[in-house]
């Protein structure tokens, strides 16, 4: 989606989950779109290109939510359009892609670059990787100038280094299922505490100092082939609440098999290790490390 016109950014400042004013050409961030309820209904990466800002998100939830940020426009100077017909995007993930990218390389995860007709996003994970959006062109020139160092992936790929990352995307079928701490979209600076009012932000805000998070996002395995859907339900014996154990945010095959995934789970059964996916009976959950702390952890 592209925001553009002179009151972008307070107009998006109401809207979401971070400080937009802290966008700028060089940085990028992290993000979310909640429902007066606090539940999320899209996450993104928001960042610059030009004048504009772009905000990046699966295709299946462009739609619905550009129909439903145009509703609150009203009189603000503020234009919202679907760009993915203008702009191309390619991502760029290994040792060698600093190098491909050159000066258009940036330094920091969530730090851009600008030039020639595109921006480059360096994305968090466990190798560089990066996120090229801009006119085909421009895009066109890059593919060429990777073609004989980099391998073609598919997008499971990029999703397995999401996850990875421990970086959620919330899907058709996750939408309103997670307030942001959940996600611990709180954890990869997708949250501001401080920005102000802005669409769920009560709720949000009442987690965050007055309440108890019982749900939080795992990495985790799963022995199973083919990997679960995003949505697909978890089951625990150990599990108390009637609202299930927990929930699958996204999975991805992995190299030496079976599935890697984000898991939203209940911390109580979490603990157990006794967590299926789909059943009582289905595949176990594996909890494998984040390349973060919980808030808990870094008290300690």
């Amino acid at each position: 989606i592209r925001v553009s016109g002179e009151d972008a950014v307070d107009f998006l400042q109401g809207q979401l989950t971070n400080d937009v004013r802290e966008l700028t050409a060089d940085h990028s961030q992290l993000s979310s779109y909640c429902s007066p309820k606090g539940r999320m209904m899209a996450s993104f990466r928001l960042f610059r290109l030009g004048d504009d800002i772009l905000i990046q998100l699966p295709r299946t939830r462009l739609g619905p939510i550009l129909q439903r940020l145009r509703m609150f426009v009203l009189r603000s100077k503020v234009t919202l359009e679907d760009a993915s017909d203008d702009l191309v995007q390619i991502a760029l993930a290994g040792d060698c892609a600093p190098e491909i990218l050159g000066d258009l390389a940036p330094g920091a995860a969530d730090e851009t670059v600008q030039g020639d007709g595109l921006v480059v996003v360096r994305v968090a994970g466990d190798r560089p990787r990066f996120l090229a959006t801009g006119t085909p062109a421009a895009i066109t020139a890059l593919w060429q100038q990777a073609a004989n160092r980099a391998i073609p992936a598919g997008a499971s790929a990029w999703r397995l280094l999401d996850i990875r990352a421990g970086i959620p995307v919330v899907e058709e079928e996750t939408v309103e299922a997670f307030v942001p701490q959940m996600t611990n979209l709180q954890l990869i600076n997708g949250v501001s505490f401080t920005k102000g009012c802005y669409t769920g932000q009560e709720v949000v805000a009442r987690m965050q100092y007055l309440g108890k998070l019982k749900r939080r996002m795992f990495r985790v395995s799963i022995d199973t082939d083919p990997c679960p859907a995003a949505g697909t339900e978890l089951f625990s014996p150990r599990s108390a609440s009637g609202q299930g154990a927990g929930r699958i945010v996204s999975a991805a095959p992995a190299p030496g098999g079976g599935c890697e995934a984000l898991a939203v789970v209940e911390t109580a059964v979490a603990e157990s290790g006794d967590v299926h996916a789909g059943s009582n009976e289905g595949p176990v959950l594996k909890f494998l490390d984040l390349p973060y702390q919980f808030e808990e952890q870094k008290a300690s």
